[in-house]
């Protein structure tokens, strides 16, 4: 990517702010129209919201840190970003979709490159009822909440959740339990990429829950929610050489 057209964006953190003015100045500012790649300056949650919106043209991203968690971002440096950017490991990757109905009948479609959540709305514990590709897997599972990971999200929330850390080529996805009551201590269950989650909340008058994309897009009071990995849709991120993503969930397992 020697001399590439670089189009920078950058968070609302200061330090962002200034990475910006610093980069545009040595660099230039590509129009996106016409931009080869794109240069995200911030931390994770802003790497996700750069992916989401360039989703349309397939750009490839590469971050930078100045945020205060960089799971997803390369070292912040001013120099020789051409070399880094020809040097880089690509890592691909499909966002889940997630179809949430509420209780009144609205259905919300959303995506999300790290994992859909359900939450319990209120002081009483969630029941959902899970099914896998139309197939019910569990009657009844009473909990805070449940989460569908990808991968690349693995790291996230869903291994706060204590759920599996997932290699990036592996074909899976994690199904993760948060506080489960009943069946005592479940905590998931590893499923194939191509699987087809349903969440359907049992009683939600009484035991109102919240669904979740990548704390981007909530639904409040859904009555079920289906997740499946979106094949249509790539995502692709540049990473260093020797720090490619890969790397990082592996290593993340041996801190």
């Amino acid at each position: 990517m020697a001399q590439s057209r670089i189009r920078f964006t950058a968070s609302k953190a200061p330090a962002a702010v200034e990475a910006h003015a610093a980069l545009t100045a040595l660099y230039g500012q590509a129009d996106a129209r016409v931009a080869d790649v794109i240069v995200a300056l911030g931390g994770d949650g802003f790497m996700l919201q750069t992916l989401h919106a360039h989703k349309e043209r397939g750009l490839p991203v590469y971050g930078m840190n100045c945020g205060t968690i960089g799971f997803l971002m390369n070292a912040y440096s001013t120099e020789e970003l051409y070399a880094r950017l020809s040097a880089a490991e690509e890592a691909t990757i499909h966002p889940l979709s997630m179809r949430a109905m509420n209780t009144k009948g609205k259905m919300t479609e959303a995506l999300a490159i790290n994992e859909v959540s359900l939450l319990r709305q209120g002081p009483q514990a969630a029941k959902l009822r899970i099914s896998i590709d139309g197939r019910e897997r569990l009657d009844e599972l009473v909990c805070d909440g449940a989460l569908v990971a990808t991968p690349a999200g693995s790291t996230a929330y869903n291994y706060s959740a204590h759920g599996p850390i997932l290699p990036i080529g592996a074909d899976v996805l994690a199904l993760t339990a948060m506080a489960a009551f009943r069946p005592r201590r479940w905590r998931g269950a590893l499923l194939a990429k191509s699987a087809v989650v349903r969440f359907d909340v049992i009683d939600p008058e009484k035991r109102p829950v919240m669904a979740d994309a990548d704390s981007r897009s909530s639904v409040r009071d859904v009555a079920n929610v289906e997740i499946r990995t979106e094949t249509s849709v790539l995502h692709r991120l540049l990473f260093d050489r020797g720090h490619g993503l890969e790397e990082r969930l592996i290593g993340e397992q041996f801190v």
